[in-house]
């Protein structure tokens, strides 16, 4: 069984957001952790910020997030396609992120994989919601799931890079698509319920 801890407040969550000298991680459980997402822009980030993470902790992308957002034009898919030579150079040179060139350059070819399927009328939301899983009553411990290994094979084939099966599971997680919160985190409902109506107004 998943573990939770106590917080001060009285809140029961997930044991690992709970990091005395990292704040940012419990704000980050309690907001956004397995909140359901469509949004593209959101959805685009994710995935490339789990590709970042890709050998590294979350803790470390997290407290890079906001660098990120600056350096990446807030991730907005068509600017980031629009990135050059130049700005993989300038990237490199940024203390801020994560400095490899090799992610560095996925980012902006995903960006104009994405910008390819949105001319062929083909959403990012309705992909990755159309490799949802059922729930199942108590999340389970792995690292990544048929879902993950399809949606992973499903961006490959369209041209992402950097969207191994693990990634892919770690962004499922995250944007809601599986609800892996504890049983008994208070987080669990509150995503279980938005998932109820995210699909009440989304079909993938």
């Amino acid at each position: 069984m998943l573990k939770t801890v106590k917080g001060e407040d009285g809140q029961r969550r997930c044991a690992w957001c709970e990091a005395a000298d990292f704040p940012e991680y419990r704000r980050y459980h309690d907001e956004e952790w397995g909140m359901p997402v469509s949004d593209e822009t959101r959805l685009f980030e994710k995935l490339c910020l789990e590709g970042f993470q890709a050998g590294l902790s979350w803790r470390t992308i997290l407290a890079k997030r906001p660098a990120f957002r600056a350096a990446f034009a807030g991730f907005e898919p068509q600017a980031v396609a629009a990135f050059g030579p130049a700005d993989v150079e300038r990237l490199l040179q940024d203390a801020g992120i994560v400095r490899h060139r090799g992610k560095i350059e996925a980012v902006i070819g995903n960006a104009r994989a994405l910008c390819a399927m949105h001319a062929q009328g083909e959403r990012l939301a309705r992909l990755v919601w159309a490799h949802e899983e059922p729930q199942a009553s108590e999340p389970v411990l792995r690292s990544e799931s048929a879902a993950s290994r399809a949606l992973s094979k499903a961006l490959k084939a369209r041209g992402w890079r950097f969207v191994g099966p693990t990634t892919v599971y770690a962004f499922l997680q995250s944007m809601g698509v599986v609800n892996d919160h504890a049983p008994d985190c208070h987080a669990r409902a509150r995503c279980q319920e938005a998932r109820r109506a995210l699909g009440q107004n989304f079909a993938p």
